[in-house]
């Protein structure tokens, strides 16, 4: 994510970029989009060739994407230093939505955005410079702080799929939740953040942070010094993976079929868990490198898996991290 470090393309001839971004569309496993430093990239067959999408976009990094599930040829892209930008054609075209944002862009990067999963025109953006709503499609946005008075920096928003009012902020201080679809926010770091951090005035800088879509009380928190878990809608957290050899984590998704069945990757690779997180196994043969910047879970098919590495392109796995292939980003003549 916004953590990782950065560097080159090898499906241009050059030394292979980070895949910032991995975006899945929802119904059809054919269609995939990939960000790195450079580019926007969609693949129409599962990621065997592709296609440079950034028209109308300025240069700007790309750091986030999100894809309407109810039209998903509608995308949103986040950037660093020039808001969000929109597509209605399946990238094809892009037009700015800088309306609320406009103070902000200059210093903001949008490290994520959320479409809401009953109103697709309902969309929330995490930025360094706080979260921000949008009610119209991306139109114009408004900044949702209240509650959060600690801090300024967000990373990474997560919603409760069957209880939407909930949702929760991954923030340079922490995480925080909301019952009112972002309206409000209160701190809920028990057992998260030690006593000493406290009393020093530091914080826990939270990277990712994932609702359990088979229980929705179960939530995961991926920051840069561990992992942690709830299992009771935050109200107390509990580190896991203490075990793994890195504990700075840079990904992590979910199985949406299956609860308890985590990937979790930072710098040595990626790992996985089929018990909520109380055992991990090393899933990373055949990679060539094991820096990684993001993975995705097939909304389709759960066994596939995509991950974007930070100096060797991007992978897939056909069985759940087992084994990975390499997808250079081949462009289609």
């Amino acid at each position: 994510m916004l953590f990782a470090a950065l560097l080159g393309l090898a499906a241009c001839g050059r030394t292979s970029d980070a895949i910032v971004v991995i975006a899945l569309h929802p119904k059809n496993p054919d269609i995939l989009y990939v960000a790195t430093n450079d580019y926007i990239y969609k693949s129409r067959d599962e990621g065997r060739t592709w296609g440079k999408i950034s028209g109308g976009m300025s240069h700007s990094r790309v750091i986030s994407m999100a894809i309407d599930p109810a039209y998903p040829a509608t995308i949103y892209a986040g950037l660093k230093g020039d808001a969000v930008y929109k597509s209605y054609d399946g990238g094809q075209r892009w037009v700015p939505q800088k309306t609320g944002l406009d103070d902000v862009t200059v210093t903001s990067v949008v490290n994520q955005l959320l479409v809401d999963p009953l109103e697709n025109t309902h969309l929330w953006a995490a930025t360094t410079m706080g979260v921000f709503e949008s009610t119209d499609g991306g139109d114009s946005w408004t900044k949702r702080m209240a509650g959060m008075k600690e801090i300024l920096m967000v990373v990474t928003l997560a919603i409760d799929h069957t209880r939407p009012d909930i949702m929760y902020a991954g923030t340079s201080g922490g995480v925080y939740k909301s019952g009112d679809r972002a309206r409000t926010w209160t701190k809920v770091h028990d057992g998260m953040i030690s006593p000493a951090l406290l009393s020093s005035g530091r914080a826990l800088m939270v990277n990712t942070v994932l609702v359990d879509p088979g229980q929705p009380d179960t939530v995961y928190a991926a920051t840069l010094n561990g992992l942690y878990k709830t299992t009771n809608g935050a109200a107390s957290w509990f580190r896991i993976g203490q075990a793994l050899p890195d504990q700075m984590m840079t990904a992590m998704d979910v199985e949406p079929s299956a609860p308890g069945i985590l990937y979790v990757a930072g710098r040595q690779g990626v790992f996985k868990s089929v018990d909520g997180g109380a055992t991990w196994q090393e899933k990373n043969e055949g990679l060539a490198s094991l820096n990684i910047r993001s993975l995705a879970v097939s909304p389709v098919d759960p066994k596939t898996v995509y991950l974007g590495t930070n100096g060797s392109g991007l992978y897939r796995s056909r069985d759940g991290g087992a084994t990975w292939v390499s997808l250079p980003l081949a462009l289609k003549l």
